[in-house]
């Protein structure tokens, strides 16, 4: 006797048609909901995982501010001497939760760029 495979492309058109086999029924929820679970699991060990790096990447940004302000641009810098390589989008990113979190606060600071014109920029100092 050769058995059919019950794909879940059947299974969805029995449900449609009306034919659907409730002990069938009951096996292809319990398979989904087991997928479900390890794929959660999983994600959630990747969030804890990239959790983990920002809150380190976070410390050591807070460990180079001090009383006189630093933008985003300075700080990428001063983490590229110390050879951790970020972009501006993840200080910025770590900079708005330091804020939230009451240790850093904002200010505006003066900034000359290479060109020799001063602009304006948002600069980050201890709270």
């Amino acid at each position: 006797m050769a058995t059919t495979k019950i794909t879940e492309r059947v299974i969805l058109n029995s449900i449609l048609d009306g034919t659907a086999d409730p002990d069938v029924l009951v096996e292809y929820a319990e398979k989904r909901l087991a997928q479900l679970d390890k794929r959660n699991e999983s994600a959630a060990k990747r969030a804890a995982k990239k959790r983990a790096e920002g809150d380190a990447l976070s410390e050591t940004i807070y460990g180079l501010l001090g009383e006189e302000p630093l933008n985003r641009e300075q700080i990428v810098e001063k983490l590229a001497e110390m050879e951790i390589e970020t972009t501006p989008s993840k200080v910025t990113a770590r900079m708005t939760n330091l804020c939230k979190e009451g240790k850093v606060a904002k200010t505006k600071m003066k900034v000359t760029g290479e060109d020799g014109k001063s602009r304006e920029a948002t600069g980050y100092i201890l709270a």
